[in-house]
């Protein structure tokens, strides 16, 4: 069983909508408050040989990758950290406040424990003007399907390639390029950390529509053999998905690759054959 099973044992219970976004979205005034939170295990979350610093900003770039998934200006991020070794909660601290601060936001406070195994739980807000909130719901047939970045860099770091080491331990969210996206006149968004693949299947079960893929768009990284198979299924990139109408692409300011477009038939297709729906998750027994 991975964790997309889990969740869908307990939809019912939470909510099909509440369930569907990569954040909690409260109404306030005139915006959205916008709540997320992850946890995150030395064993199955930090690759070996990472710093604290680096694990502190890694803890709060997957969570502030959420508030930028939904076209949101990040404010606060609050950590709990499970500490196996008190020493080093500075560094930890350190590096999440760096992280924080290259996006605007303010590491504001959490709670310390101690813990066998570090474990890191990190919970962000931001806020997001209600007619520019990006949701996974929105996509429409005949959108084009548009990535970030090169998806596969942090798979190909986790892989020993020395080039993406840091792709892999320090992701950048990507909250310039979410509120470009919104000013732009995107329909769907969120980010890619569990893949390609696992994401489109996110995308689509929100929107109601499949995705057929063009892998000679695919922005694949060079001099790598298993480039195409990183670039779907890799998990670790904190870029984004995106679809985008075509009359209102290419998006000021934000440098994005077309690779596919939505369709209303249920499936995802690359080059016109079914693609696994693999990548990050996890899983149990």
């Amino acid at each position: 069983m991975d964790d997309r099973m889990l969740l869908d044992q307990i939809r019912g219970i939470v909510g099909e909508k509440e369930t569907e976004d990569d954040c909690s979205v409260i109404p306030l005034g005139d915006q959205y408050l916008v709540a997320t939170t992850d946890m995150l295990h030395e064993t199955t979350d930090f690759p070996g040989g990472m710093t604290d610093f680096e694990i502190g900003w890694m803890s709060a770039a997957v969570t502030l990758s959420d508030i930028a998934s939904m076209a949101a200006v990040p404010a606060d991020l609050l950590m709990a950290v499970g500490l196996d070794r008190p020493e080093r909660l500075v560094g930890i601290t350190r590096g999440a406040a760096a992280c924080c601060s290259s996006v605007g936001a303010r590491l504001a406070g959490g709670d310390i424990d101690s813990h066998t195994e570090l474990t890191i739980v990190s919970t962000a807000f931001g806020f997001v003007q209600k007619d520019r909130i990006l949701r996974r719901s929105g996509a429409r047939p005949g959108d084009l399907v548009c990535v970030t970045g090169t998806p596969g860099q942090a798979e190909a770091g986790l892989k020993g390639d020395p080039r993406f080491w840091k792709s892999l331990i320090t992701p950048v969210p990507r909250v310039r390029e979410g509120i470009a996206f919104s000013e732009g006149g995107a329909t769907a968004m969120m980010d890619l950390s569990d893949g390609l693949a696992l994401s489109l299947s996110d995308l689509g079960r929100a929107s109601e529509v499949g995705f057929s893929l063009d892998p000679a768009l695919f922005p694949l990284i060079s001099d790598m053999p298993d480039a195409e198979a990183l670039f779907l299924f890799g998990g670790g990139d904190f870029e984004l998905l995106v679809t985008v109408p075509p009359d209102r692409f290419p998006i000021a300011g934000v440098d994005a690759t077309v690779i596919g477009v939505v369709t209303l038939e249920p499936e995802i297709r690359s080059g016109g054959c079914p693609i696994p729906l693999r990548g990050y998750a996890h899983r149990w027994e």
